[in-house]
């Protein structure tokens, strides 16, 4: 009776270790598909929005071509430069764009590697942060970094404040961040070794060398990244953010939302 116990034992435990381990190397080998979900567009495909607008194509240090819009404010005081979420592409992302024009800054907005119009597949943290980097240095040949605001959305609000802890931009704005991307994914998967996750996107560790004044927006019903990671964020830097709480609001903070509106025409006429 015991040797038989113990069989049945030893067979589960054998069972749940293949279970596991099968689901780690899924998850392993998966996580540019489960982080970077892309949406690809044809190249002959025409952006139709309203207002000005210009198509940018930049070359990445391997040859790799990102695409990018640049959209035009009247009497223009500035950029913001806009690194977007993991869903979608420029064909739905540039829909946000009046909403910063209208209040007087040109917006330029990146598709990462194998989103859009954008050439190539992403393959790691330090590729995609090379990527940013090098597409920000191309917009600082037309305008002035004094005059330049770090926007991230998202999964972007990691390689935003990665950029601005390596500039000097007039400002950095988060919607939605994360403390780190491990946060987000111990919350999803924490059975996961952090070993095995190619993608920290450690947002508080850049916000240490970050020198511009820090301003996040997060909705407290969010359940792609939970609020508490900005309540985190906040926690660590006190004098450095200022978070504003979205009451009600969900993941998707847009023009439509009036108390984000109203607090970023604040922030963008000083």
């Amino acid at each position: 009776m015991l040797k038989s116990l113990k069989l049945i034992m030893i067979t589960l435990f054998s069972f749940l270790t293949l279970l596991y381990l099968l689901a780690v190397t899924l998850l392993y080998f998966n996580q540019e598909k489960i982080i970077f979900p892309a949406e690809r567009l044809l190249q002959e495909y025409e952006f139709k929005f309203d207002g000005k607008f210009e198509e940018l194509y930049i070359s990445m240090n391997d040859n790799i071509k990102l695409n990018g819009l640049l959209f035009k404010a009247e009497n223009s005081k500035g950029l913001i430069f806009y690194l977007h979420g993991n869903g979608g592409a420029l064909d739905s992302w540039g829909d946000i764009a009046s909403t910063y024009t209208n209040l007087g800054y040109d917006i330029f907005i990146l598709d990462y590697r194998g989103y859009g119009k954008s050439e190539g597949y992403i393959e790691s943290e330090d590729q995609f942060f090379s990527d940013v980097k090098k597409s920000y240095a191309e917009l600082l040949k037309r305008y002035d970094e004094d005059n330049v605001i770090i926007m991230g959305y998202s999964i972007g609000t990691g390689s935003a404040a990665m950029l601005a802890s390596l500039n000097n931009p007039k400002l950095l704005i988060l919607k939605a961040p994360y403390y780190s991307l491990n946060n987000v994914i111990d919350g999803r998967v924490p059975f996961m070794p952090d070993f095995l996750r190619k993608y920290k996107f450690e947002t508080y560790k850049f916000l240490e060398n970050v020198k511009c004044p820090v301003y996040t927006f997060h909705g407290t019903k969010d359940r792609v990244i939970p609020y508490s990671n900005s309540e985190k964020l906040k926690e660590a830097f006190p004098d450095k953010i200022e978070l504003t709480t979205l009451q009600g609001t969900d993941h998707l903070i847009n023009g439509n939302n009036k108390v984000f509106t109203a607090k970023l025409a604040e922030i963008l006429s000083n």
